[in-house]
């Protein structure tokens, strides 16, 4: 006989006891946060984050939340930095410590030579009495009344404060500093967010010989040859000194032949459309999709300072370049 169990019922007395957990940072906020801040904002060289076991995981997010928002940071094992890893540690690195207890022995190891050598020690623990609090330069603690698991065991509403605390570090840095989008996409160039925020019409555009353009005097049917060639959609038509003048779009054959105009004899300066929008090569690629979008048109020229069409591109283009 299978024996009905409330699940939903059990997670919500989790989200309550962690919720809890988070509530009861906001007495720790004191100036032993602000002197944390301070110390990590004036470090010249980089913050070592270690913990050990489920705080290792912690403290592996942190240390990579720190150095996507401006902190150089990166995370030690501290069972192998008696090894050999301390060498990772310069003269002016900050160390920042996570153990709820604060009695990790693989951490407690390693405080005579940070010590000796004037590392500072920011510790991040839920006892106020523990080894690592009494020898930290500054002490955070995230002390939480009870623990999610049941049996008081496994580290649950204790590693959500730690990793809370980590993030309002992170985030205080961040303002700190000063630290703006453009800053955040320059160490995540490979995701989305970097190629919307860095990717340039200029780095997806094509140039030279593939933008596609006629002379104002050239007859459509030509026009169209040119069209298919770049497989862009349309055309630029450019006058005597290879300035802009018009642009000849799909859309605009549609028309051409919904009025029985000749192809074979008409010249695309009667045809096209004089008033068309463009862009220039220094563009941000979200930019142009936004005005592609507002336009309701699916590809555009890319001009320069004298008019010259230098480049053109369309939705597909923007699309194999991940922008969209």
């Amino acid at each position: 006989m299978t024996v009905e169990f409330d699940y939903q019922e059990t997670a919500r007395r989790v989200l309550d006891i962690e919720k809890a957990a988070i509530d009861g940072l906001y007495q720790y906020l004191d100036h032993t946060f602000t002197l944390a801040c301070q110390l990590i904002f004036d470090c010249p060289g980089k913050i070592i984050v270690t913990g050990m076991g489920k705080s290792g995981h912690i403290a592996h997010k942190i240390a990579a939340t720190l150095a996507s928002t401006g902190t150089p940071a990166f995370f030690m094992h501290p069972g192998e930095a008696s090894h050999g890893d301390l060498g990772m540690i310069g003269k002016q690195d900050v160390v920042l410590a996570l153990s709820n207890s604060g009695e990790s022995s693989e951490i407690i190891s390693l405080l005579p030579v940070l010590k000796r050598r004037a590392i500072p020690l920011i510790c991040l623990t839920g006892n106020i009495n523990s080894t690592m609090a009494r020898e930290a330069n500054v002490h955070l603690c995230t002390r939480v009344e009870q623990e999610a698991c049941p049996l008081g065991l496994a580290p649950t509403a204790s590693t959500t404060a730690a990793l809370v605390m980590g993030d309002a570090l992170a985030v205080s840095l961040l303002e700190a500093r000063g630290f703006t989008a453009n800053d955040f996409a320059l160490s995540h160039p490979g995701g989305a967010l970097g190629k919307r925020l860095l990717l340039r019409v200029s780095d997806l555009m094509h140039k030279e010989h593939l933008v596609p353009k006629v002379g104002l005097s050239t007859l459509i049917i030509d026009a169209l040859l040119e069209i298919g060639r770049s497989g862009l959609g349309f055309t630029a038509v450019v006058d005597d000194q290879q300035k802009l003048a018009g642009v000849y779009t799909d859309g605009d054959l549609r028309r051409t032949l919904d009025q029985k105009i000749d192809v074979h004899t008409t010249t695309i300066d009667q045809v096209m459309s004089a008033k068309c929008t463009t862009v220039h090569a220094n563009m941000l690629a979200a930019e142009a999709v936004q005005l592609m979008e507002e336009k309701k048109i699916s590809g555009l020229l890319v001009l320069d300072d004298e008019q010259h069409p230098i480049g053109a591109f369309n939705m597909h283009d923007l699309l194999l370049a991940g922008v969209i």
